[in-house]
């Protein structure tokens, strides 16, 4: 069933008008130059640019010859005021620009072939098609190298007990015909088109899921596979953060043009490290197909130097995630016909980004832990750190301090059900306590952590193990109370049971309360932080 058209020009166009500010006019028009849509700044007179689309036409014709799909053509003129850019969507259809004298056409180049894909995706658009209308800003994609604040605010904007919140930049690409675009719409909206059209360089779409208790948003560029838009292909893989490389099952040559794909997504990304899985599409066409699991899974371990891949995971009984946080390119395989494995292969990258984004975090925040610790010890000479906790099988911190490997060797002097101790060459010292018994005379910083998921109310003994630590302590240092807590806690409620603050207030001591959720890893190395950081800044105070 067709669908009215018009407004869906109207609100791209003006879209794109608003991000090209050095663009005064874009118009659709047909092969004898009759207007099909059309948005202007100003006073630009569109029957003109219509008229000289027609006058064009034979041009891009004789262009479009040239190239192996022979759909594509482009030209530019300059006249006394303007520039003037005309890509065709189709034989028989041209998307004209009218630029600002001084504008660069290269500029606006990569958005024309994007604005060119939706032309054509509202052109053969019927009841019930999904086109996202938003335009991107190019030159604003983020460099990886800038992205630790980003993935920072990522992981923690949301401190959900069931999970984070992830947005992140995924591109697809392989060979023409390899079903790119029908994975996407398979996983997107859920439907299949048989008729084949090739994308003209780049359609973007977003779209919102969940995947292992995590909210995933992902920006999903679908870039076209042309030789000829491999000069803006570059632009486009600015900023990628995951990839899906795409061949067809039952076409060797695509399988092999994998490599080429992995060489041109190298060279052009600037980050070199993010998480890439290989799909072998179409694998429905049981008795056309010519490339087996196995090659597949070769490929994808040579591409990432690993030896040999293990046991499938329950994932999905076509996917591998051995090793998963060492392994570079993971391999599945699909069928955007029957959707076979199309959730599963979304699932697997927005998994393997979690890790990839949590795995850089964390060694962001060791990098802060191991200055901040290193510029104590250089103004004070030692640092005793003290953790108390329930049972001491079950020490997070003390933990995290121990895998920074960079602060140096320690030796274990105590071990005991009630008391572990650890002391490094540099100074540092840490101890770990039960409730029961603690000893924090000579501490700076104390960390300890109550468990109250599922629970209404504190455990009466812990807020005279509190005072406890507040008593024992010297004046003018730090403790650091975590509180493990679920969906259903009452946090204020908890903090009103407490009631301590005149307790460490008499003792000027810095206490301070923070909540720990289940997904407690990253937060654990937030808290150290914060505890370091106040520590430090006593210093100076007194």
């Amino acid at each position: 069933m067709s669908i009215n058209k018009a407004p869906l020009f109207t609100e791209l166009f003006k879209n794109f008008l608003e991000i090209n500010k050095e663009l005064e006019a874009v118009i659709v028009s047909d092969e004898d130059g009759l207007i099909i849509a059309g948005e202007k700044r100003k006073d630009i007179d569109l029957e003109i640019l219509s008229f000289l689309t027609a006058v064009i036409n034979p041009v891009l014709e004789r262009i479009r010859n040239e190239f192996t799909f022979k759909k594509f053509g482009t030209a530019s003129f300059d006249t006394e005021n303007n520039r003037l850019l005309f890509v065709s969507v189709d034989k028989s259809t041209t998307l004209s620009f009218i630029l600002e004298q001084m504008a660069s056409a290269d500029k606006l180049a990569p958005y024309a072939y994007f604005l060119a894909e939706k032309v054509a995706q509202i052109l053969n658009a019927i009841e019930g098609d999904l086109i996202q209308l938003s335009i991107p800003k190019f030159e604003y994609e983020p460099k990886f190298s800038e992205s630790s604040d980003r993935l920072k605010n990522q992981i923690y904007q949301s401190k959900l007990d069931h999970g984070g919140d992830y947005t992140f930049k995924f591109i697809i690409i392989g060979d023409h015909k390899v079903g790119k675009t029908s994975i996407i719409r398979r996983f997107v909206e859920k439907k299949f088109l048989a008729d084949y059209r090739a994308t003209i360089g780049l359609n973007i779409m977003s779209h919102n899921f969940e995947a292992f208790g995590n909210q995933i948003n992902l920006l999903l560029w679908d870039i076209g596979a042309q030789k000829y838009f491999k000069r803006y292909r570059k632009t486009y893989y600015n900023g990628v953060q995951a990839a899906f490389i795409v061949f067809d099952l039952t076409a060797p040559e695509t399988f092999e043009n994998v490599k080429t794909w992995y060489n041109e997504l190298k060279e052009f990304s600037e980050n070199k490290d993010f998480p890439i899985i290989i799909i072998g599409n179409k694998n429905d066409l049981t008795e056309k197909r010519v490339i087996s699991y196995q090659d597949g899974t070769k490929l994808a371990s040579d591409l990432s130097y690993l030896s040999d891949f293990s046991d499938l995971s329950e994932l999905s009984e076509f996917s591998d995630l051995s090793n998963i946080t060492n392994t570079k390119i993971l391999y599945i395989e699909t069928s955007a016909l029957t959707g076979a494995h199309v959730d599963d292969a979304f699932n697997l990258i927005s998994y393997h980004y979690i890790l990839k984004s949590n795995e850089i975090e964390e060694e962001r925040l060791k990098n802060n832990i191991l200055s901040i610790i290193k510029l104590i010890l250089e103004d004070k000479g030692s640092l005793t750190l003290s953790f108390i906790t329930e049972d001491l099988l079950w020490s997070p911190c003390l933990q995290v301090l121990t895998d920074i490997r960079k602060l140096g060797e320690y030796s274990k002097v105590k071990d005991k059900k009630i008391e572990k101790l650890y002391k490094y060459q540099n100074g540092l010292v840490l101890k770990n306590f039960v409730f029961e018994s603690f000893n924090i005379s000579d501490s700076d910083g104390v960390f300890c952590i109550f468990d109250a998921r599922e629970k209404e109310h504190i455990n009466p003994n812990w807020k005279e193990i509190v005072i406890k630590i507040i008593k024992k302590i010297k004046k003018n240092k730090v403790i650091l109370i975590g509180i493990r807590v679920s969906e259903k806690t009452e946090w204020s409620q908890l903090m009103e049971e407490f009631d301590i603050n005149e307790q460490a207030e008499e003792k000027m001591v810095s206490l301070l309360f923070f909540k720990i959720g289940q997904e407690y890893h990253l937060e654990i190395y937030e808290q150290l932080q914060i505890m370091l950081d106040t520590i430090k800044n006593l210093l100076f105070v007194y």
